[in-house]
């Protein structure tokens, strides 16, 4: 990037660097909660299916978050490129759990980019995560709680313990 356009960032170019690379697991996100969704309606998960919908809705906004605070700061963000979403998976609960790593994952970049941020006094940067940090708290707690379904009514039909979770 051009020398001069990155002294009128407010963000440090390291900070920005990383930051496009969470825009592309955002959206990748995304997509893989979209392919949830579809493996839960082909089944008529319908609850599942609504609240995979919701949380692909979620990821883009994040994306879309991250992409304009980026801009709006002196940066250029990335449209990323998505590839390598699963389609396929072996049961409900694998669904679950698959969204339970995939925002571990995003958590553990969150806090890899506010540390890089104060490390690089970025102070703005690291303001506007805060938010996130909170928002991954909740999304965890989430899918932890849903899987705690799981366990309690082990052995029940599917679409009674999809009944279970609550209407998006």
């Amino acid at each position: 990037m051009n020398a001069v356009v990155r002294k009128q960032m407010s963000i440090h170019p390291d900070v920005m660097d990383l930051l496009n690379n969470q825009i592309a697991m955002e959206m990748k996100a995304s997509a893989s909660y979209l392919a949830m969704a579809s493996w839960c309606d082909q089944r008529e998960l319908l609850n599942s299916k609504d609240f995979f919908y919701k949380q692909a809705e979620e990821e883009r906004e994040h994306a879309m978050k991250i992409f304009t605070f980026i801009n709006d700061n002196g940066g250029a963000a990335v449209s990323p490129n998505v590839t390598n979403v699963n389609n396929d998976f072996e049961s409900l609960r694998a669904v679950y759990e698959t969204g339970l790593e995939q925002e571990i994952a995003v958590t553990e970049s969150i806090f890899k980019i506010f540390k890089t941020a104060r490390k690089q006094d970025d102070y703005i940067t690291e303001v506007f995560l805060q938010w996130f940090i909170t928002e991954q708290s909740e999304e965890e707690d989430t899918f932890r709680s849903i899987l705690d379904v799981f366990d309690l009514m082990e052995g029940m039909p599917l679409k009674m313990i999809d009944e279970r979770f609550p209407k998006e």
